[in-house]
């Protein structure tokens, strides 16, 4: 039998729609097709956890072998109706008991679900690269970790950070300024996995993403001007396109934990082993 997943997208059609015309796909599109090039033989299902019309009863969340969260621009430390819709959607996720898996906004959205709190970063938006990502005790005997080196790079792209844990969450990971890089929560009948990073995006991606928050970047100091931060986007696609350029490899200081696709995507692969 075919593993059963269902993606869950936490963006707005309007959101959907920019990530298209920058990237060629919204983000629970692009987790679809990551998803279909690793499992081999399985059965997806996309839907939104932020326009109150999917269901979630047990009966049809009960049918999937697992349930993943894509990334979005979610603040899920605001009180709006898509903050509320999709923590309730993780809440009937827990209650049904599929293993659930997140990258970045999908990791906020469940400690929020399941009683903890989100904040935005106190320092400049954390893009392109989560650097020195360490294990915490937990986190090295971890099956979500399992394979990862003492320290890591991840691609990464987020304003906000989960920053009190929930009951039931045992935080994994962390690294300079994120204390939850990774993290395993218990709620209900459910367990999720999830990273505040992105192990399903491609470098091309990473540099559509700055390229979209060019301004925001140098508003914030993180670049010169938005000429610096399509040099470093240039790059980063250059690399994706030959990524034996040990030359691009060194100036942008990445390593094959990013670099090789397998690696990369590391998480991922060691949450399709455990549902399977």
């Amino acid at each position: 039998m075919p593993l059963r997943l269902l993606v869950v997208s936490s963006e707005t059609p309007d959101q959907q729609d920019a990530r298209r015309r920058r990237s060629g796909m919204a983000s629970h599109e692009t987790y679809a097709e990551t998803l279909r090039e690793m499992a081999g033989e399985i059965s997806i299902e996309t839907t939104s956890c932020v326009d109150g019309r999917t269901d979630t009863s047990a009966d049809r969340l009960g049918r999937f072998d697992g349930v993943v969260f894509a990334g979005s621009p979610i603040q899920m430390h605001e009180d709006t109706p898509e903050v509320r819709q999709a923590a309730a959607f993780m809440s009937d996720v827990f209650r049904a008991g599929p293993k659930s898996f997140g990258s970045c906004a999908g990791l906020q959205i469940a400690a929020v679900a399941a009683g903890g709190s989100v904040r935005p970063r106190e320092s400049a938006m954390n893009a392109g690269f989560s650097r020195g990502i360490v294990a915490s005790d937990a986190g090295r005997r971890h099956a979500l970790l399992s394979g990862r080196p003492g320290a890591w790079d991840a691609p990464t792209m987020h304003s906000a950070m989960v920053d009190r844990m929930p009951d039931g969450g045992t935080v994994l990971a962390h690294s300079q300024g994120v204390p939850v890089e990774a993290a395993e929560i218990r709620a209900g009948e459910g367990v999720f996995w999830g990273v505040q990073y992105h192990p399903e995006l491609a470098l091309t991606e990473i540099s559509d993403a700055l390229q979209g928050q060019s301004q925001t970047l140098v508003d914030q100091g993180l670049a010169q001007d938005v000429d610096a931060v399509n040099r470093y986007a240039d790059s980063l696609e250059a690399l994706q396109g030959s990524p034996g350029r040990r030359d691009l490899a060194w100036q942008l200081g990445l390593d094959a934990e990013v670099l090789e696709v397998r690696r990369r995507r590391l998480e991922i692969a060691n949450f399709l082993n455990w549902i399977r």
